[in-house]
């Protein structure tokens, strides 16, 4: 028997796989962040969902990570949106450290004013392929490690302080996040350096040592 094209049998070719974007990818990461703060998600839940929303490629990559969320809580992403795309790091008269495995923004404000900020990127997930942090110092300093596979790009100053960046490419890699350092150190010190590099700045370094 001759088939035809109104009675073809065969098996329909499989449809493309739609890529995902940036945007798509934020609103997955705005939602998970609402579902943590619904306590439907806690933190280590949290930041191996985003950390794969960042690393989806297609949609269809995306849909496994809300899928268990009640659709009130799909539905109430949008305003947890902010707190994804930017976050704010305050050492005032003290010490403050972040470390570990946790959402950083993609753009960070981090201050230290008579203080000490210690900042770890390391383990961190961030939000995307750009990130950026406007690191600022008045008499007091900040230490900010990057992943060994980042981009860095140092676009700030100093007036009367340190800053030492480790910039350029270094060993990172072609995929590696782009993190570009703004801000200005003033009568303080800023240093931003690769994480396993060796020198003599400590996790528990006291700030005024």
């Amino acid at each position: 028997m001759t088939i035809g094209p109104d009675n073809d049998t065969s098996t329909p070719p499989a449809a493309p796989a739609v890529r995902a974007s940036d945007a798509e990818r934020d609103e997955v990461a705005a939602i998970l962040a609402e579902a943590l703060a619904q306590g439907r998600l806690d933190s280590a839940e949290l930041a191996e969902r985003i950390d794969v929303a960042y690393s989806a490629k297609t949609r269809a990559e995306l849909v496994p990570l809300t899928a268990d969320l009640p659709a009130e809580a799909r539905k109430a992403g949008a305003p947890a949106l902010a707190a994804v795309e930017r976050q704010e790091l305050d050492a005032t008269f003290s010490k403050v450290i972040r470390n570990g495995r946790w959402v950083a923004g993609r753009h960070t404000v981090a201050r230290a004013r008579f203080g000490a900020l210690i900042v770890n990127l390391s383990e961190a997930v961030l939000p995307g392929r750009e990130i950026t942090l406007d690191v600022n110092t008045f008499c007091g300093k900040a230490i900010i490690t990057v992943p060994e596979n980042a981009r860095v790009v140092d676009e700030g100053g100093a007036l009367f302080g340190k800053r030492a960046v480790t910039s350029g490419r270094g060993d990172a890699g072609e995929d590696g996040p782009l993190i570009r350092i703004t801000g200005k150190s003033r009568f303080g010190k800023i240093v931003v350096r690769r994480k396993g590099s060796a020198d003599h700045y400590s996790w528990h370094e006291g700030w005024g040592h």
